[in-house]
């Protein structure tokens, strides 16, 4: 077992924590099992079914999410890991740099050994829709740690230090209780601070969440997203290990969505996939698979058996009337 594991197991277990402690055991079996030992898997998965607790539905189990210093309301939000979305189409040279991060998660204990750590600090920037939350919701997914995200408008107060008391509260609870952290619109907390008038709250704002990134040493992951690079403030980007532009979607990573998308029912032979890629040149993927979902929709509800090239034709152009409203 490794060490992350092996801390991250005591802590539930510390804390009373079962539903965790349940779910920290199962990884270790699936461990075991890629390793080969099938027979201590086998007897380890025997043990969790016949625990009383793995039939017993019970109270659910809080995992004593942080809140805000004044009202007690929750600063961060878990979000389910099976509902988690992963399936990401992306050029080949940002999936590279994706896997990268996930192998040298994975590899953590091993790049230890040698002092060296794995990248842990992400920013994702792109436009509107490209994928950054599915990227955060990707990394969540395959390191298998749970995704959590800032709630903004409970961390962010206009009373006198309690979002700077929010945010330090957000990070040490992250320190204790390893995850993938979303810092979701992170140009919230962290605008270039030479465009600004007040030099007070803000800019401690900024310098706060500059030095809790510097100083984040805990075994999960910190992922910030925003749509503005420029406006960031540039320090910002020094303390990401890795900085990944999402860009939209090309000509071929349209034509893989589009038939990843619509995947899960039949098309039309006829289909000119080159053609309809070219219509949504431009779109972001969240539009583009949004015309797919779209047009497989119509088309089940018209009792056809196929999606066809009119469906997604028709799914265009509302795409584009809304566009235009």
């Amino acid at each position: 077992m490794n060490a992350t594991l092996l801390k991250r197991l005591v802590r539930a277990a510390h804390s009373g924590m079962a539903k965790d402690v349940d779910n920290l055991l199962r990884r270790i079996a699936e461990g075991e099992r890629k390793l080969g030992h099938k027979l201590v898997a086998d007897d380890l998965e025997r043990i969790l079914k016949e625990s009383p607790a793995a039939h017993s539905p019970g109270p659910p189990v809080l995992t004593g999410m942080p809140v805000s210093r004044r009202d007690s309301a929750p600063l961060l939000k878990e979000i389910p890991h099976d509902e988690l979305r992963h399936n990401m189409v992306l050029p080949t040279a940002v999936e590279r740099r994706f896997e990268r991060i996930e192998r040298e998660f994975a590899a953590r204990s091993r790049l230890a050994s040698h002092g060296l750590r794995p990248r842990q600090r992400i920013l994702l920037y792109g436009p509107p829709g490209c994928g950054k939350t599915l990227g955060a919701e990707r990394l969540a997914w395959t390191t298998g740690l749970p995704l959590k995200k800032v709630q903004f408008d409970t961390l962010l107060s206009s009373f006198f230090g309690e979002t700077l008391a929010n945010l330090r509260r957000i990070f040490d609870d992250t320190a204790q209780k390893p995850c993938a952290l979303l810092l979701d619109e992170c140009d919230t907390l962290a605008r270039a601070r030479s465009e600004r008038n007040d030099i007070g709250e803000i800019n401690r704002i900024t310098n706060a969440l500059l030095e809790l990134l510097e100083d984040y040493r805990g075994d999960g992951l910190i992922i910030a997203a925003t749509n503005l690079d420029s406006a960031l403030d540039p320090a910002l980007f020094r303390r990401f290990d890795e900085v990944l532009k999402i860009p939209l979607p090309g000509h071929t990573e349209v034509l893989r969505l589009l038939k990843l998308t619509l995947s899960s029912i039949r098309t039309e032979t006829s289909i000119n996939w080159d053609e309809l890629a070219q219509q949504v040149d431009g779109m972001s993927c969240s539009e583009v698979a949004q015309i797919a979902r779209n047009a497989a929709k119509s088309s089940i509800l018209c009792g056809n058996d196929r999606v066809g090239t009119e469906d997604v034709r028709h799914a265009l152009e509302e795409s584009l009337e809304r566009g235009h409203n």
